[in-house]
């Protein structure tokens, strides 16, 4: 939510929706409420020990990234933040 709340202030989000099912939970955000999410972090405690419970999913649903550490799965976009700002 940290991050969250960085990028709103950048004026970069503006909405974002969180999602509960049964094998997963999804925090979205998205650049206007119409659109589709630009990231979203999905937790599957299923893939913990495989692959990471934490996936980082791009606008059109790609798989950027995967992990155990929700920090460095956040790292691309952290960097997107810093350019936002120099710019």
């Amino acid at each position: 939510m940290n991050l969250y709340g960085r990028m709103v202030a950048a004026g970069h989000w503006r909405d974002y929706a969180l999602d509960m099912e049964r094998d997963e939970a999804r925090f979205s955000a998205f650049r206007r409420t119409a659109d589709r999410p630009e990231i979203a972090i999905v937790k599957r405690p299923a893939l913990a020990r495989k692959q990471g419970a934490y996936i980082l999913v791009g606008e059109a649903g790609q798989i950027l990234k995967r992990g155990d550490d929700l920090k460095a799965l956040l790292a691309p976009v952290e960097r997107r933040l810093v350019k936002l700002i120099d710019a």
